[in-house]
């Protein structure tokens, strides 16, 4: 499988997943400014979305959208317990806390990153300064389902890592910076996080 990525971008989310699963993916470099391909060519014709991340399958079929791709993930390495068991309360907790970051969190950044006014800019802060007292309120533990990582941790802290690109302040979330720095100690976050040069 090969994992179309831009560095620390929200595709480092199933980066990690596939690490911690224990599965090898081919990675392929993404400039989002110019929608290029580091090996060449463009990006649109492999996803018309333009945006990363998407996984190209063994059979040649393209899954996108950073949710979705994770709970593939998951379901490739069951033993491996990433994902709670599908039609239980908790796997629909996950996908809960998969949405709130998707929706709630990550589009919030989008003026802080992408020219956006100094209204907009301020606005967004406010809101992403609710958005993750609420995580910062409702983790269940040392990660967000209590005491074991699953797929959501991923996209949380890739979320939360952008903080320091967005000056966005984060001292009044001292249970999300321990969370964190929790995962920045997890093997499959280091073996990611290295392969796109973060650390």
């Amino acid at each position: 499988m090969k994992l179309f990525y831009a560095p620390g971008a929200c595709s480092l989310s199933p980066h990690i997943v596939a690490c911690e699963a224990g599965i090898d993916l081919q990675l392929c470099k993404v400039n989002l400014k110019t929608k290029e391909l580091e090996t060449g060519g463009d990006y649109t014709e492999v996803n018309p979305k333009g945006y990363v991340p998407a996984l190209q399958l063994e059979g040649g079929e393209l899954l996108t959208e950073g949710p979705a791709i994770v709970q593939f993930l998951a379901e490739q390495k069951p033993e491996q317990k990433l994902a709670p068991e599908y039609g239980s309360l908790d796997h629909y907790r996950v996908l809960e806390w998969l949405n709130f970051i998707s929706t709630e969190i990550h589009k919030t950044f989008g003026p802080l990153f992408w020219g956006g006014s100094d209204e907009e800019k301020s606005a967004a802060k406010e809101k992403l300064a609710k958005r993750f007292q609420y995580v910062e309120d409702n983790m269940a533990g040392d990660y967000l389902m209590g005491s074991d990582f699953c797929i959501a941790d991923a996209y949380l802290f890739t979320v939360y890592n952008w903080c320091s690109k967005a000056d966005v302040d984060t001292d009044s979330w001292p249970g999300l910076k321990a969370f964190a720095e929790r995962m920045r100690q997890r093997e499959g976050v280091q073996k990611a996080l290295k392969a796109e040069g973060l650390n």
